[in-house]
This record gives structure tokens, C-alpha cells and sequence, in this order.
């Protein structure tokens, strides 16, 4: 009877919020068989909905299995395109409004915000037991990520990270090659972007120019310290900043480690090693500019050994365009992942590669991967990476436990504290300590490996780092669980 009830209040719920919003309740038998009743959709809420929230929405919206109720941005510019699609979606400016005032009417939320906002709007939707939809990087630090991943599991919502190359073909047929043992184990991974596409090593802007009239410039502040509002943050270049962003890392990391983790069982890292680009501005003066990310790094990680692999994996990681040394077995003409972006796996019995999002997988040499047949052992999901989306909606309406999903937080919230771990050594390889005879600085954090203890989420060997593994918030902001 308990069930019962749920079930009726969960329609009474959605036959309303639809009706706020302008929607027709139409009866199922009306409608004709295979169409899905309004009332039988999710109701999704949009919480920052330009750029990619606004395809996220979209993408949603096509399953066939959704409707965008509400929509949240703090800027009127990004979310204009959002609002003429869905004009029938009750638009807000501040999330935390739109909470308190419209929980009960609707099911789910998109989190699509500058990263340094995705931990503090997704708790409070999942206290308010509200599925979670949250774009990459899950959080912008590691305690952030642990916090979302208990959190998921103590509210018992359906959760997905927006890196859609976990739903994909490629990382699947990786994972029946390594599991037919076509290249034996793996002990090495190179993974390499040519990100950042944004400015990167450069100073704060010294101009004040006045507030854009359509931004709440303290609300995309948020959790992060107070600052005059500059330009060039909006819509994409925040991501080169250490208060709002979490570099290239932060931007395709997602996209590329997910494979390494999910077709050898990865889990978290033992320790990390980094070294990034100078820029000097004179000669033989080396610039420090705290707030920015180097233009481009080297980060090692070491993971232990898991059932999948018998000894620890090595995984690499560059950005900026560095390239790890291309693979004997790869002809001088054939492109290296697909050009921009790629993941290399070395086992002790071959390689392989794919493109970013772990598209076009390759066993090497190339002709190889035509020669090597292995039966279909994983089931694909309906879509391949495009199809997502509509997995979260479905394991949404599915309800909690009942449907298998590619990136819920309790994977997604490790492989974001891996990449998270990968940036503490580089900002640790970035930072100048002064020399005892002030002539100059040292930089101990690029060569040292910093020694990562994951259940009290601290380096053990570098204090001064462990203040960026939680941050401290904004006054009049907190991470409530």
C-alpha cells in the first residue's frame, strides 16, 4: 500500500508541475500506443542553461521521456536561447529560489554551472531527494567529490556525470580486447589533449569594467572568494582560472580517463608527479600569476594494482598540446589518437588507442584491429554516447537501484578525484616558495611525488597543498549534507 501511495502522489506531483508550466495532461489511452503522457515524463530543472546546459536540456527534451519545467541562470545573455526553446518552462535567476519554491514540482535537476557551483547546486537538490544530472568535472575539488558520491547513496537518487563517452561504443570494445587478453596487462596509459583552448598563464585583468546589466555577478560568484567582475570569464574562458575552473584537466579529463578507469578497475591514485611550462616575462625572470593555470603540464599518477591488472598502472597525462612519444607500431602518416586528443593503453602483450571520448578504438598496429575478433561480451547502450541522456531520464523514472547507468557518482565521483589529484600536483609544481636569502624562489612541488593518503583525502608530504582539497567557500556559503 506504501508503494501505492508513492506512486499516486509521484503522479499527482507531475500532473501538477505540468500544469504550472502550461503543459496539456493528456490520458495515455488518448494518446495511442508507444506515446508517453505528460505526466508520465520527468520534469527536468535547468540549473545553468547557456552553452552546454543548453544542450544538455535539449538532449533530454529528445528522448521523448522528458520535459524541461524549469529553467535557472544567472545570466539573462546564456539562458536566452534556453527560454525560447522550452517558453513554457518558469525561468529563475537564482537556483536556491527555485528550490525552495518549486521542489515539489519537479523530479530531477541539470547541473550545467561553472564548476566551482556544481557541488553546492547539486546537494541541495539531492537533500531535496532530487535525481542528478551534473556536467563535468563533477566537482571543482576532491572533497566536494567525495561529499556528492555519499551523498548520492545516503538519498538514494539517481545520479550521472556528464561525460558521455562513458556511454559509448569505443570504451566497451576496449574492454572485451583487454578482456580477451589481446594486448595482456597494462601497465601504462598516456592520455593527451591539446586543451587548453582559453588563455592560461597570464595575470588577473587589472580593469574594473562595470556589471553586464543581464548578470548577477555575487550569484555566479557563488562559493568562491569576492572579486570585481572582469571581463573574458563569460562564457568559457573561467576555465583557466584556479577559483572557477579546473583547467584542461578539469575540461576533457573526464572524457579521456574514464576509459583507462572503467576497463581496468581504477579506483583512486597513490601519488602524483607534475611539471608545467614557465612563462617568463624578462629575461631570466620567471612570471608567478597564482590565479591562473599553466598554459601546459606533464601529470603522473600512480594507481595500485586492482583485480583487473597485476601491478600498479602508471598513467600519464599532458595538456597544452604535449604529446607523448608516438607508438613504434604507428605508421609516420597515421594520425596519433585523432589528432588533438587521445588515450594510448601499453600492455605486456600490445597497444591500444582511441580518440577522445574513447571514440574509434584502435588495436596497433592498425591493421590489426580489422584481424582481432572477440565476441560482444558488453551490452551497448541504445545511442552510444548520444544516448546518455536519455539512460539517466530512463534510470530516473526507473527510480534508484533499478537501472544500471554509465557514470553514476559512485564512478564518477573517483575519477573526479583522480583528475582532481592530478591538478593538486600540478598547482603544487606551480607555486614558488621563497629562498632563504631571498634571491629568488625554489619550486619544491615539481620535484617532489606527492603522497596521496585517500581516506583522510590529504597529501602526507606537502602541507601547503592540502588547502586546495577543500576549499574554503564564501562567506554565506556552505556544502550542507
Amino acid at each position: 500500500m506504501s508503494e501505492k501511495k508513492n506512486r499516486s502522489r509521484r503522479s499527482f506531483i507531475k500532473n501538477t508541475a505540468l500544469g504550472a508550466a502550461g503543459f496539456m495532461i493528456v490520458p495515455r489511452n488518448v494518446l495511442g500506443k508507444g506515446v508517453i503522457a505528460p505526466s508520465d515524463k520527468l520534469i527536468v530543472a535547468g540549473v545553468g542553461v547557456g552553452g552546454k546546459g543548453r544542450s544538455d536540456l535539449a538532449n533530454f527534451y529528445k528522448s521523448g521521456k522528458a520535459e524541461i519545467g524549469f529553467l535557472c541562470d544567472v545570466d539573462d545573455r546564456m539562458a536566452e536561447e534556453s527560454r525560447k526553446r522550452f517558453p513554457k518552462a518558469k525561468y529563475y535567476k537564482d537556483w536556491r529560489e527555485m528550490l525552495d519554491k518549486e521542489a515539489g514540482s519537479f523530479d530531477a535537476v541539470s547541473v550545467s554551472t561553472p564548476d566551482h557551483t556544481h557541488a553546492v547546486v547539486a546537494m541541495a537538490a539531492m537533500r531535496r531527494k532530487k535525481h542528478v544530472y551534473v556536467q563535468k568535472p563533477l566537482t571543482h575539488d576532491i572533497y566536494e567529490a567525495r561529499m556528492l558520491t555519499e551523498a548520492a547513496d545516503k538519498y538514494k537518487v539517481v545520479t550521472q556525470m556528464g561525460n558521455q563517452g562513458a556511454s559509448g561504443d569505443g570504451v566497451r570494445q576496449m574492454q572485451e580486447w583487454f578482456d580477451a587478453g589481446v594486448i595482456g596487462d597494462v601497465h601504462t596509459v598516456y592520455i593527451f589533449t591539446n586543451r587548453p583552448i582559453w588563455p592560461q598563464g597570464i595575470p588577473w585583468p587589472s580593469e574594473k569594467p562595470p556589471v553586464p546589466r543581464e548578470l548577477n555577478w555575487d550569484l555566479w560568484l557563488g562559493t568562491a572568494p569576492q572579486k570585481d567582475y572582469v571581463n573574458g570569464l563569460i562564457p568559457g574562458s573561467w576555465r583557466g582560472w584556479w577559483d572557477y575552473g579546473t583547467g584542461a584537466l578539469g575540461d576533457l579529463g573526464c572524457h579521456l580517463m574514464e576509459a583507462p578507469f572503467r576497463i581496468l578497475g581504477l579506483e583512486y591514485a597513490l601519488d602524483v608527479q607534475a611539471s608545467v611550462t614557465s612563462v617568463f616575462t624578462a629575461f631570466g625572470k620567471r612570471g608567478y600569476f597564482p590565479d591562473s593555470f599553466p598554459p601546459s603540464s606533464h601529470a603522473t599518477l600512480t594507481f595500485p594494482k586492482t583485480n583487473k591488472t597485476k601491478e600498479e598502472v602508471i598513467m600519464h597525462w599532458m595538456d597544452g598540446g604535449i604529446k607523448p612519444e608516438r607508438p613504434q607500431e604507428l605508421g609516420a602518416n597515421e594520425v596519433f589518437g585523432d589528432g588533438n586528443s587521445g588515450i594510448l593503453f601499453i600492455g605486456t602483450g600490445g597497444k591500444m588507442m582511441a580518440s577522445e571520448y574513447a571514440a574509434n578504438p584502435r588495436l596497433l598496429p592498425l591493421k590489426k584491429t580489422e584481424e582481432v575478433k572477440v565476441p560482444q561480451t558488453i551490452k551497448r547502450v541504445p545511442g552510444g554516447a548520444d544516448g546518455h541522456y536519455a539512460q539517466w531520464v530512463e534510470g530516473c523514472i526507473a527510480g534508484y537501484g533499478n537501472m544500471e547507468l554509465s557514470a553514476p557518482f559512485s564512478k564518477s565521483g573517483p575519477l573526479t578525484e583522480a583528475i582532481l589529484m592530478a591538478n593538486l600536483g600540478i598547482r603544487a609544481a606551480d607555486t614558488p616558495k621563497p629562498r632563504a636569502n631571498r634571491r629568488g624562489n625554489d619550486y619544491p612541488g615539481a620535484n617532489m611525488k606527492l603522497l596521496w593518503d585517500y581516506k583522510n583525502m590529504r597529501v602526507t608530504n606537502l602541507d601547503e597543498v592540502n588547502q586546495f582539497v577543500r576549499r574554503e567557500y564564501r562567506k554565506g556559503w556552505t556544502l550542507d549534507f
